[in-house]
């Protein structure tokens, strides 16, 4: 039997991720939970909703967090670290609100919370916080005794999400055609987001163009493409791209989109791509339709060699590294000498959201930072 792991002062964990429809009738639904707000028409959301119809109207995430739940579960298990794993959604079922109830009901008290997103952001981290607040409040409001939640360091840069991607480049590269192997470039991907929430992403004084957001997944790039020289004696050219849109026209978004990055790598010629979603926990419906169906179309119109590497998913080596948060930071709620696991220059995220980290549109309440009000 494992040596038992003690977690204390928690006792649970809550996985809290984004959501997606499980069937055709979910679609606008669940669309219209994403956009609540924005006055956005049905009809709009249908041909939005395309993308999941295409999938038989069926996202992969919800199956995808069900496989990290069971890989959460079984490594906890063997590793003797008793501790509940519960699962919660912002736009769809499980939705957040309903999990937090039955935790609460399930004597839960304090509550960590693994967001699925691994980098600092407003809508990667500050609106999973602000969500986090709202069911606080829907629960405050039914009498509810309130749990006391913390939530897990950004992981960008822990090894256990960095090596399963290490080697998601090196087997997508071993996969090209040989005469274009070495030539090959890799385009490291994430969401796009707007510049200005990426200049006001992290803390205050990392504040500048294209904030943490920009600086960790600059960071993350490097550590992988050293990686894979080292694994392949090849140093392949690199540049972080970007995915998945969704603003207006007129407001500046990171760029390049991956689709114009492949058009200029093609002008220039590079014999190859390697897509590499770095930005993306498992392979949701941003991966599945922006570069396994857009950009691989695009790729094929230019005659170009793609191949688009793994996320890290329910990989063993990802459930290990959550437990190590989980271990690190109940160590550092009691007050005992931590020595985070970080790879890279940055160095392990900070424990606590500070105030004005990834500020809001507009100011709401958030939970689980040095500005929560249920602190």
């Amino acid at each position: 039997m494992p040596d038992v792991l003690d977690a204390s002062p928690y006792d649970a964990l809550l996985l809290l991720s984004f959501g997606g429809p499980e069937g055709p009738d979910d679609v606008v639904p669940f669309l219209e939970n994403v956009t609540r707000g924005r006055g956005i028409p049905k009809e709009r959301l249908k041909e939005v909703g395309q993308h999941y119809f295409l999938f038989g109207g069926v996202s992969p995430i919800n199956d995808q967090n069900r496989a990290l739940l069971d890989a959460l579960r079984k490594d906890f298990a063997e590793h003797g670290l008793d501790l509940p794993v519960y699962w919660g959604n912002r736009n769809w079922a499980p939705y957040l609100t309903d999990t937090l109830r039955e935790m609460v009901r399930d004597g839960r008290r304090r509550i960590l919370v693994l967001a699925t997103s691994a980098y600092a952001s407003y809508s990667g981290c500050r609106q999973y916080r602000e969500n986090l607040a709202d069911a606080l409040a829907a629960l405050e409001a039914e009498g509810l005794e309130l749990p006391e939640i913390d939530k897990l360091r950004h992981y960008f840069n822990h090894p256990g999400f960095v090596e399963p991607m290490v080697d998601g480049v090196v087997r997508s590269l071993a996969e090209l055609p040989e005469e274009v192997r070495d030539g090959a470039h890799i385009a490291f991907s994430t969401h796009s987001i707007p510049t200005s929430a990426a200049d006001t992403s992290g803390p205050v004084e990392e504040h500048g163009d294209g904030g943490a957001y920009v600086r960790q997944h600059l960071d993350v790039a490097q550590v992988i493409a050293d990686a894979v020289r080292e694994r392949t004696g090849v140093d392949h050219p690199w540049q972080l791209v970007y995915q998945s849109r969704s603003g207006a026209p007129h407001i500046p978004w990171l760029e390049p989109d991956i689709c114009d990055h492949l058009e200029e790598r093609r002008a220039a010629g590079a014999p190859a791509v390697v897509m590499a979603p770095i930005g993306f926990v498992s392979d949701h419906m941003e991966v599945l339709y922006d570069l396994d169906t857009e950009a691989t179309a695009k790729a094929e119109e230019l005659g170009l060699p793609v191949r688009r590497s793994a996320t890290v998913g329910a990989d063993p080596r990802f459930a290990a590294a959550v437990r190590d948060l989980v271990l690190e930071r109940a160590a550092d709620e009691l007050g005992q000498e931590v020595a985070p696991c970080a790879l890279g220059a940055l160095g392990a995220s900070h424990n606590l959201c500070p105030v004005g980290c990834c500020p809001a549109r507009a100011p709401r309440p958030a939970a689980a930072g040095a500005d929560s009000p249920y602190a």
